[in-house]
């Protein structure tokens, strides 16, 4: 592999790091990943070690780039979660848990510890609450900041000085530059791309410490994503890394933002979509993994209750960035699966037969049924709300809880396959429900662009496709976030010179999966009852309550 050029895209999920050595025309040459642990000391609280993920940032690096001239890497480009990253004056981590461990001192993207941090921040009904939906989440970094001040005054709050977002950590070990990517503050620390930060907010809030130093713990330089970082890898990053010293480094991006740049630019001519023709407006990046995000773009701002935005280029430059999302996608489908007493049997023949438990499954319900129209119809009698860790989109209600009619007392396995056959209609029907809310603020939304985990499960891809009535393209590369990861490489490196040129060459459409139009009267009646469900919800909790 001598003699040609490349980039490393480094992408930092919630269970893993992976890494990639990516081709100038978009293709993966090789790619390496490595788990990394997620603690939980008590219900809601999820922790990370920034140390852990680093080292495994090295390590997959190193492997995808064996027996390659360092000097053919152009460029590198992280993207990771939004999780909140703490360190003291010298840039050791800090506890961000009451046990003390300062290994631990991430607090997850998924940590729900402030919700009510959360409802006081939106019960201040500050004007900049309109660029997050109306509703601050607990998921947004000024709750986790204010239950840290609230809750850790002494041994974390006052002794921190570095707050970072998982992804601007990274770009900082890399280059030791402090400079914030427009991407995390934009989207999850409520800076404006014009306007910068705002001291009414902070002030209001309770956190007005914070705008000490102009805002040095948090932010006091910003580069928009894709730009150079500094003067490149320090040699310590380089040593750490195996790469060579100076390699330029992209700002960084929120790991959904990866996903959306890595799918969103593809060539789709001849495909015959509605997109075809059409300006980015008219396609919605889906990225699905533990969680799932909804990205839109427009050419102008639209505030869209209950759904994070709009961001200014925080995503693609010039453009207005609106981000839907839900909280748990393929966290829910586990917990649902495996929590199922059926689960074990399940277990048993997909290891026999060397499949995956829900290619499994998949293969299980096409045996129930008699055709693909009918499968989906299987769950005729059996509907689910599946917001069990809360609603992120369209309604920002972090105190919803998931929904299940129509169980009996059966726990076969045909009961497992129909139960995870409801949830995978749910979560598109919850995807469908926040198109509605984008649709009806002004976004013209015609074709959707899947990638993720769950965007390689067949019948999770056909169900979207059949609930919203949009043909849904997959990506040529499948691991389109680490593809993004490696566009804002090439943008550092100068090779692209912006991030749309560097779309358009490295993206490419792998398969195009249309809807079933035999399904979609099911559907609509099915979006009735899914839509119902939550109305049932709230009116029982308010019984309860009165």
């Amino acid at each position: 592999m001598m003699g040609s050029w490349y980039y490393v895209g480094v992408d930092v999920g919630s269970a893993s790091v992976r890494a990639a050595l990516v081709s100038p025309d978009g293709q993966l040459r090789r790619t390496a990943e490595e788990p990394i642990a997620v603690h939980e000391p008590c219900v809601d609280h999820y922790e990370q070690s920034s140390t852990e993920i680093w080292s495994k940032c090295c390590q997959t690096v190193k492997r995808v780039t064996e027996g390659v001239d360092a000097a053919c890497v152009r460029g590198i480009g992280f993207d990771g979660t939004c999780s909140l990253v703490v360190l003291d004056q010298q840039f050791r981590p800090l506890a961000v848990n009451l046990a003390g461990v300062c290994d631990r001192n991430v607090v997850m993207w998924m940590d729900h510890r402030a919700a009510a941090q959360a409802s006081r921040i939106t019960a201040c009904r500050h004007t900049l609450l309109q660029r997050v939906g109306g509703v601050m989440s607990p998921e947004m970094q000024p709750p986790k900041l204010l239950w840290l001040k609230e809750n850790l005054p002494d041994s974390c709050w006052t002794r921190a000085a570095h707050f970072f977002d998982l992804p601007d950590f990274l770009s900082w070990k890399a280059t030791g530059s402090l400079s914030r990517s427009l991407c995390t503050l934009v989207c999850k620390w409520t800076y404006s791309a014009s306007e910068g930060w705002d001291d009414t907010f902070w002030s209001a809030i309770g956190l007005e410490d914070l705008i000490e130093d102009s805002y040095a713990r948090i932010g006091s330089q910003v580069c928009c994503p894709g730009a150079a970082v500094g003067r490149g890898l320090t040699a310590a990053a380089a040593a750490d890394l195996g790469l060579n010293e100076g390699t330029a480094v992209g700002a960084s991006l929120i790991d959904a933002h990866a996903g959306g740049i890595g799918v969103l630019g593809a060539d789709v001519s001849g495909l015959h979509l509605p997109c075809e023709h059409q300006p980015l407006t008219a396609r919605m990046a889906l990225i699905c993994g533990t969680s799932s995000c909804h990205m839109a773009v427009s050419r102008e701002p639209l505030l869209v209750p209950g759904v994070w935005g709009p961001y200014l280029s925080a995503m693609l430059p010039g453009l207005w960035l609106n981000e839907g999302g839900q909280s748990a996608t393929g966290k829910l489908l586990d917990h649902v699966v495996k929590g199922h007493a059926a689960f074990r049997q399940l277990e048993e023949q997909a290891e026999h037969s060397g499949r995956h438990i829900y290619t499994q499954l998949n293969l299980h319900l096409q045996q129930m049924s008699t055709d693909a129209t009918h499968l989906e119809q299987l769950t005729t009698h059996l509907h689910i709300w599946p917001d069990f860790h809360g609603n992120r989109s369209p309604l920002a209600d972090q105190t919803a809880r998931g929904t299940v009619v129509g169980l009996s007392l059966s726990q076969t396995l045909d009961d497992l396959a129909l139960l995870y056959l409801a949830t995978l209609q749910a979560l598109a029907l919850g995807s469908r429900h926040i198109i509605a809310a984008m649709t009806e603020a002004g976004h013209d939304i015609t074709t959707l662009f899947l990638c993720g985990g769950l965007s390689k499960n067949t019948l999770f891809v056909q169900t979207h496709a059949n609930t919203t009535g949009l043909p849904v393209v997959l990506p040529a590369e499948r691991e389109a976030v680490l593809l993004g990861a490696a566009v804002i490489g090439a943008c550092a490196s100068s090779d692209c010179t912006s991030i749309p040129e560097a779309m358009r060459k490295m993206s490419r459409v792998g398969r195009v999966v249309r809807p079933n139009p035999e399904l979609q009267s099911f559907y609509r009646r099915k979006y009735s009852v899914f839509l119902r469900l939550y109305q049932h919800q709230k009116e029982c909790v308010s019984l309860m309550e009165d």
